[in-house]
């Protein structure tokens, strides 16, 4: 079905997901570098704070879990987290 709200060809439209996207592979690759590196540190950092907190084992668990029971919410952290990515590339590559 078509989604009228939501055209990939349109640079105001698309999800947050096609305009990271967008950005990852036509942007400098020095600034889009800097940006996953900053990415996959947030994230082992928030890897740690979870086997402190519940051991190693439970990660995947509670991670399923999650995605279960709060697949909504974690859908539009998601789409944030794509357009916070999308404003720290496009403003240093000013």
């Amino acid at each position: 079905m078509y989604n009228l709200f939501e055209d990939e060809d349109d640079i105001f439209q698309g999800s947050p997901k096609s305009k990271f996207l967008d950005i990852v592979y036509n942007a400098n690759r020095d600034l889009v570098q800097n940006e996953l590196e900053r990415l996959m540190t947030r994230m082992a950092a928030m890897e740690l704070m979870l086997q402190e907190a519940h051991g190693e084992d439970a990660i995947e668990r509670i991670l399923q879990m999650m995605q279960f029971e709060r697949a909504d919410e974690i859908d539009m952290m998601a789409k944030n987290l794509y357009i916070i990515s999308v404003g720290n590339v496009l403003t240093q590559n000013e």
